[in-house]
């Protein structure tokens, strides 16, 4: 197991709408269910498949400015910014029309 990992071995994944980096996981060393990376969220509306975990999952806005959902909150988000979906809360991003799309670093903290 080795506890760091190099740009060249992210693991990059693509959805409809957004681009996600797997950084550090289980594979690093990270346990009870401890996860990092970051996403591009590209579109200007809502997902209609929006997160659920059983965990608690952090962001932190490094670039754009949109909107996040938690549940039935939807509220303004821009660089610099933190929040927080609680364990069991639906949660998404989108866009600001006009803006550079949202760029976030999320982590899931251990169970």
């Amino acid at each position: 197991m080795k506890p760091y990992i190099t740009m060249e071995e992210v693991i990059q994944t693509q959805g409809a709408d957004s681009r996600t980096h797997r950084f550090l996981t289980e594979k690093n060393g990270c346990t009870n269910g401890c996860a990092s990376g970051t996403t591009i969220y590209a579109s200007t509306q809502f997902s209609d498949r929006p997160g659920v975990h059983e965990d608690q999952e952090g962001f932190y806005v490094l670039e754009g400015e949109g909107y996040a959902k938690l549940d039935d909150l939807v509220f303004p988000i821009k660089k610099g910014d933190s929040f927080v979906a609680l364990a069991g809360v639906a949660h998404t991003i989108r866009t600001k029309e006009g803006c550079e799309p949202v760029k976030v670093f999320w982590f899931h903290s251990a169970k």
